[in-house]
């Protein structure tokens, strides 16, 4: 049996195969090794009864998640794992990988993320090339949930949201400003509650200040990531992954043709693409 895992920050995707069938789809908590230490990984883990009943079934497990930028990172992931699937064999990878895989398999491509976290690469059908992209959500992440959370919030503690929407949120957050800004500068895992204000947004998105915000995070990410790599890499396709990729396509395809973008394919979950990959390949 082998185990797929692609995680973003908020919640992880989960899929159990054995040869050419699906056993198990879950969602778990997100796993990244900025915010998460071993020792609550291995809690997670534990957690969660379908792991529990298949853990030792377990031989291959292939996970992709946000954080893996570093060995020391990459470590904490694989001896949580290493613990947990005392039988399995651990493959950590970072998520820009697993959106190459799942959109480009073994050809070379250009690879956008847009969802939690947003990154950009080239992938040459092998290997992804090293940037200097993907700084995370207090320096990057434009046009993902991170970021689209972190203006809606910024928004209605500055009172320049339009009156309409300050309503709508201070009724479904009931969230003061001492609240807010507790949970973003001294709670754990801020980049979580700031991500999840992207269903308002979702909801909202016919509100003209909602669909600017959008348009404009989509053209920060553009502009700084990935016109440098389309020009660096001329005549390759473009591929989006993630929930806000998928979530706004109409949006993000404008804002894309503006530079005469052609955008060949847009997954909103890669990990079936993973899944078919791995499930191939052992």
């Amino acid at each position: 049996m082998i185990a797929i895992v692609y995680s973003g920050s908020n919640f992880a995707n989960w899929k159990l195969a054995q040869k050419q069938t699906v056993v198990q789809s879950f969602k778990t908590n997100g796993i990244n090794p900025f915010v998460n230490d071993e020792k609550s990984i291995i809690s997670l883990l534990n957690k969660d009864i379908h792991l529990i009943h298949h853990a030792e079934e377990i031989k291959k497990i292939y996970f992709f998640g946000p954080g893996i930028t570093s060995q020391k990172h990459n470590q904490i992931v694989y001896n949580a794992f290493s613990q947990f699937f005392k039988f399995g064999k651990v493959i950590i990878e970072d998520d820009i990988y697993a959106a190459a895989l799942a959109s480009c398999q073994d050809m070379p491509g250009i690879v956008c993320i847009l969802g939690s976290g947003s990154n950009a690469a080239y992938f040459d059908g092998k290997k992804i090339k090293p940037n200097n992209y993907g700084l995370g959500y207090i320096l990057a992440d434009e046009g993902s949930a991170n970021w689209i959370g972190t203006k809606i919030v910024k928004a209605y503690l500055n009172q320049t949201l339009p009156d309409n929407l300050e309503k709508k949120f201070s009724e479904k957050f009931d969230l003061d400003r001492k609240q807010i800004l507790d949970k973003v500068y001294k709670q754990p895992q801020s980049a979580v509650f700031l991500s999840s204000f992207r269903n308002f947004a979702k909801e909202h998105v016919k509100e003209a200040f909602i669909s600017d915000l959008l348009k404009e995070g989509f053209e920060q990410f553009t502009i700084k990531y990935l016109l440098p790599l389309i020009r660096q890499n001329p005549d390759v396709p473009v591929y989006f992954v993630g929930t806000v990729a998928a979530n706004y396509q109409d949006l993000l395809l404008e804002t894309v043709l503006k530079y005469q973008i052609s955008i060949k394919n847009i997954i909103k979950e890669p990990i079936n693409n993973l899944l078919t990959y791995y499930i191939n390949k052992n």
